[in-house]
C-alpha cells in the first residue's frame, strides 16, 4: 500500500464531528478490482491509504516511511504478537500487515481509508476494527472470470487455474460481506461502488455527533 494519494485532503472533523469511514474492498484477481479502485481515489480526493509494514526488501524507488515501513521478521512478528496490527498477513513468505493505531487516529482526522486486501485481511479488520464498509465485487461467471484471466496474458496455465480456483474459495466468504458487486459492465459497477461508499459516510458512525449538533437550538 502506498501513502496518502495526492493533493491536499481536507477534513471537516472539527466543525461537524465526521470521522473517516473504512471502505475495503475484496475480489478475485481478474475481477476488475483494481480499475474500480482507482476511479474510486480519482473522483474523491479525501481518501487516503494506511501505509503497511513489510518484511520484504524494498524496490528500486520506493521509499521507507512512505511506501512502506521496511522492518526485519523480528521486528514484524515482535509487532503482531502485541497486537501492533490491524490485519496482516504471509505473501510468498513475507509478512504484510496494517498498524491498528494509525488506522484510527486517520479516521478521527477525518480521513476515509481505503483497503484493497484479500478476504482473510478483510475478516481481521473488522474483528480488530468493529467498523467498515466491506464490498465484495464478483465475476459474472466463471467462465468469464476465466476469459479475463487469459486475455491479460500475463500468467502461464498453471496460475490461471490456481486463480479460479482461489476465486472459488474466496466467493464462500462473500456472505459476510455489506455490499455484493457483478462487474459486469464496468460504468454500472463503478456507479454501484460510489454508492455503497456515499451511503457509508451517511452513516451515524461517520458523524456521531451530529444530531447533538443540530439539536443545540432546541436546547
Amino acid at each position: 500500500m502506498t501513502v496518502d494519494t495526492s493533493g491536499k485532503v481536507t477534513t471537516d472533523s472539527d466543525v461537524t464531528g465526521r470521522r473517516g469511514i473504512v471502505l475495503v474492498l475484496c475480489a478475485p484477481s481478474g475481477t476488475g478490482k483494481t480499475t474500480l479502485t482507482k476511479r474510486l481515489l480519482k473522483e474523491f480526493p479525501r481518501f487516503a491509504f494506511s501505509i503497511s509494514y513489510t518484511t520484504r526488501q524494498p524496490r528500486e524507488g520506493e521509499v521507507h516511511g512512505k511506501d512502506y515501513y521496511f522492518v526485519t521478521e523480528e521486528e514484524f512478528c515482535e509487532k503482531r504478537d502485541v497486537g501492533f496490527f490491524a490485519e496482516w498477513a504471509e505473501v510468498h513468505g513475507k509478512f504484510y500487515g496494517t498498524p491498528k493505531q494509525a488506522t484510527l487516529d486517520k479516521l478521527q482526522q477525518g480521513y476515509d481509508i481505503i483497503f484493497d486486501i484479500d478476504v482473510q485481511g478483510a475478516s481481521q479488520l473488522y474483528g480488530n476494527l468493529k467498523q467498515g464498509c466491506y464490498v465484495f465485487i464478483l465475476p459474472p461467471s466463471r467462465a468469464e472470470l476465466e476469459r479475463r484471466l487469459r486475455g491479460r496474458g500475463t500468467d502461464d496455465e498453471q496460475t490461471i487455474l490456481r486463480r479460479i480456483a482461489n476465486a472459488q474459495k474466496e466467493l464462500e466468504q462473500a456472505h459476510w460481506f455489506n455490499a455484493w458487486i457483478v462487474n459486469d459492465d464496468l460504468d454500472k459497477a463503478y456507479d454501484q461502488l460510489r454508492s455503497a461508499y456515499i451511503a457509508a459516510t451517511l452513516s451515524p458512525q461517520s458523524s456521531p455527533d451530529l444530531v447533538d449538533s443540530i439539536m443545540e437550538d432546541w436546547r
